[in-house]
């Protein structure tokens, strides 16, 4: 028999982004007839956001890595594993090959869940992208030190309540309720 006492267990959503120099464009309102103009730069630089949500209280977990791949995500489950040792974390991804290489080691207070695949629709942490996103269209940064400065600046700023809104799905929420999480 287990005698070590039963953990918490949080909901968390997980995802990665790149942000790159190249301008992102947004829509953007002008008079009719006008075409909208603005700055666009095209260099290929970039670097990669691994970040995780949890729906229902908003909280949030972010690290930024020059490249995507097992290695760095390995680094990112130890790093919110040392962030969350209290708690069972169950924790929704998509079926990226890196995050079922067979070197990864997962923490004993994680359990990963993949959703079905190609539905990036139904990871509430694709909207805190898009909100990151839209938040520095038509910016041109000359560096990526800049880049990363305004996003880290952002996922400072945005708050429990932004993520919670931002990712709050209704049947996620529901069924949290339901298993008294």
């Amino acid at each position: 028999m287990d005698n070590q006492p039963k953990k918490p267990i949080r909901y968390w959503c997980q995802d990665e982004s790149r942000f790159g120099l190249k301008t992102l464009t947004y829509r953007v309102i002008t008079a009719l007839g006008i075409k909208p103009r603005g700055l666009v730069q095209w260099p290929f630089e970039a670097f990669y956001t691994y970040g995780a949500v949890e729906p229902l209280t908003g909280e949030s977990f972010f690290l930024i890595f020059s490249h995507l791949d097992s290695d760095c995500f390995q680094l990112f489950l130890d790093e919110f594993s040392q962030a969350y040792p209290h708690h069972l974390n169950v924790m929704q991804l998509d079926n990226g090959a890196f995050h079922k290489a067979q070197k990864l080691i997962i923490p004993e207070n994680i359990v990963l869940l993949f959703q079905p695949a190609y539905s990036p629709d139904i990871n509430p942490i694709e909207r805190v992208w898009q909100h990151l996103k839209k938040e520095s269209s038509w910016v041109n940064f000359n560096t990526l030190a800049d880049l990363q400065e305004k996003i880290c600046e952002q996922l400072n700023i945005i708050g429990q309540k932004v993520v919670a809104s931002l990712t709050g799905y209704p049947f996620i929420l529901s069924a949290l309720e339901k298993l008294n999480l």
